[in-house]
Order: C-alpha cells, then structure tokens, then sequence
C-alpha cells in the first residue's frame, strides 16, 4: 500500500519550523557580530601623529600634561593668574580629544581662575594602547594621581565621558570636591538598549560605565546639564541620573537643546554652578 500524502498542517508547521530557525540563527549571528564589533561603534578616536598633536596644542595655547613617570596623558592650560582657585579634569566624549576640548579651557578661564587639565584616552591623539571602559579608568586613575594635592580638585565629563568622572568621583570621594556632568546617563546600558532595542543591549555590552553605581560612594555636590532634545543620551537618562543621587544637586535642562548643544551651556551656568560648588 503507497503511504498516505501529508497532511497541509504538516508542511505549513514544517516551514514555519524552518523559518522560525533560520530567523533564530541570523538574530544569533547579528547579535554576534554586534558584540565583537560594540567598542567600534562606541570609540571614535581621533587619531594623529605627535607632531600634529603638538602643532595644535601649540596654537591653543596648551602644555602636554605628562604623569609621574614622564609619559604625555593629555594637555593642561594653567590660570593666567596664580594661585588658581582650583583644578579641574575634563574627561571627554568618545568622539573628543584633549585638543579638541579645549573650548572648557577656553570658557572656564574666562570666568575663573582654574587651572584646566585635559585628559586623553589610550588610543586618541597619539596615545598609545586602545580604548575599552578598563584602559580608560586606569588612565583616568593615573590622571588624577598626576594632579598636585594643594588645590581642590573639580571634575567635567561630557556624554561618555560622563561615566569617567562618575568613576573617579566614586573610586576617590575624598579628592573631588565638586561635579559637572554634561549630557550624562545613569548606566551605558540604558542609551545601548533605546538605540538597539531589537537586541539584548544590556547583556551584550562589555563596556558599562555605571554612573549611578559609581555615584553611590560620592557625596559632594554634582551638577547635570540635558539637553530636552537629546537624540544621543535622551534627557530621560539624565534624570534618572539625578533622581538617583542623593547628595547636593542641582539641574539645568535646555528645551530644544540636542546632544552636541549642552557641551557649550557651561558659560550659561558657570555662576550657578561655583555656587553649588561653594567656591570662594
């Protein structure tokens, strides 16, 4: 006897078998491929020769800032008036580099008398090694032990830098006396997840910077500047941020403000700010 034909039902559930592994297998692979290639999509360093970065830091008006064992780790801009009222360290975004920053020097010392050091992370300008969350703090740890113990010490971060200044006020509560985070999150993951929200995000990513984890152990005063129209970090990552914080605060948000704008707002609150700082 010849076997029976089968069922439709049967072919129908053996092709949606087949396409529901075949969609399986190429959301795997694409989550495969995001995972070994997230520090591309994240880092963007600007990368140049010594001798340009020495150009440019020349006609800036900056030093290269070298750490306790000789080794160039950014660029600094002492106050046109000595003593300064204190230092601050500026830890940048991922497309930035010292040189490029050097519009908060610019800016700062027009309204006070900081001494302006720029960090530089492994693999931008002409920094050797590459960058990752681990390469980054330990220059970030470096950084701060470069700087001199007899001024108070003030921190900037700007969008992934942000994290950075979270880490080292957290990792050294007792040498940082105020805060400025601009266009922050409260964790890395939260920006990874509202831009790929078809992929675990979260269970991928490699680098974290955990800002509101970092923040716990600190309990100077932190400001935060958003952007309302923040298509990078939204402003939702900010406040959550801020409303996570339970030390001295304060918040300035900027309707219509993209991404990009909130780095040029610090002038705007500079006043506003020393106050919350309590610089005499």
């Amino acid at each position: 006897m010849s076997s029976p034909a089968p069922r439709p039902k049967s072919k129908l559930l053996r092709w949606l078998k087949l396409i529901g592994l075949a969609v399986l297998t190429f959301y795997v692979i694409l989550c495969a491929a995001v995972t070994m290639s997230q520090r591309q999509l994240l880092y963007h360093p600007r990368v140049l020769t010594a001798e340009k970065v020495a150009a440019a830091a020349k006609a800036q008006n900056l030093t290269r800032w070298r750490n306790t064992a000789g080794q160039p780790i950014g660029m600094v801009r002492l106050a046109p008036h000595q003593p300064a009222k204190g230092q601050i360290l500026i830890t940048y975004g991922n497309g930035g580099s010292a040189v490029a920053c050097v519009h908060y020097a610019n800016d700062i010392q027009k309204l006070a008398d900081f001494d302006v050091y720029l960090l530089d992370y492994p693999g931008y300008e002409d920094r050797p090694g590459a960058p990752t969350e681990t390469s980054i703090c330990r220059a970030a740890d470096d950084a701060l032990s470069a700087l001199p113990t007899n001024q108070p010490t003030y921190l900037l971060g700007e969008s992934l830098g942000t994290g950075v200044a979270a880490y080292l006020a957290g990792t050294y509560p007792d040498r940082i006396r105020g805060v400025v985070l601009l266009a922050p999150y409260n964790h890395l993951s939260a920006p990874a997840q509202y831009h790929y929200p078809y992929l675990p995000a979260t269970l991928l990513l490699a680098d974290r910077f955990a800002s509101d984890v970092h923040l716990q152990t600190y309990h100077g005063p932190v400001g935060i500047l958003i952007g309302a129209a923040d298509r990078v970090v939204p402003a939702k990552f900010g406040h959550r941020l801020y409303d996570g914080y339970a030390g001295p605060k304060r918040l300035w948000e900027f309707p219509g403000a993209d991404h990009g704008d909130v780095f040029d707002k610090l002038p705007a609150v500079w006043s506003d700010l020393m106050q919350l700082w309590q610089v005499k």
